[in-house]
């Protein structure tokens, strides 16, 4: 009897290929303080996020954004106009056009962001690509569950890395 698995053949395929790039509109000072003074209300924000004579004291030079800064919060520059998730295609293997099995539940299992030593500027453009990381099936109450990684990597301009963030998405027929 053949082991049951919920990983097509297109799916296993489909492992470490990038699936979605998304690029920002150039960072400005006031998205910066904005970002901060909502993330540190009702404490005023650091200098260093704001005060521009300040943060040129600094190690940075000049003004730099909180890391858990995103620049993709409003409206992004590619894909023109695009204000986020896409709702109709969920998945990575819909995206990148492999066959799958109909889930019928989905569960957020998390995200590690690691953060580099790079950090997000003024004036810097920063690039999103997604990429489907690969599948880990384990039994559960329900039957068995498939375990999908996918991995965030955000570069600035000049190809530094900016951060990576690792998700997991948890999913049952």
């Amino acid at each position: 009897m053949a082991e049951q698995t919920l990983i097509t053949p297109e799916m296993a395929e489909a492992v470490g290929r990038d699936y979605e790039w998304t690029t920002s509109y150039p960072i400005e000072t006031s998205d910066i303080r904005r970002w901060a003074i909502a993330m540190y209300y009702p404490a005023p924000p650091p200098s260093l996020y704001w005060d521009e004579a300040h943060a040129r004291s600094t190690r940075w030079g000049g003004i730099v954004a909180p890391e858990e800064f995103n620049p993709f919060a409003w409206m992004r520059a590619e894909p023109r106009g695009d204000m986020g998730f896409d709702t109709r295609r969920p998945w990575p293997e819909l995206r990148l056009g492999a066959r799958c099995p109909d889930f019928r539940a989905n569960i957020f299992a998390g995200t590690a962001t690691t953060y580099t030593a790079t950090r997000m500027r003024p004036g810097d453009v920063i690039t999103s690509v997604l990429s489907l990381v690969g599948y880990e099936e384990k039994p559960g109450r329900v039957g068995l569950m498939l375990f999908t990684t996918t991995e965030n990597r955000w570069t600035n301009q000049d190809g530094e890395r900016v951060r990576t963030a690792r998700s997991v998405l948890i999913r049952y027929l």
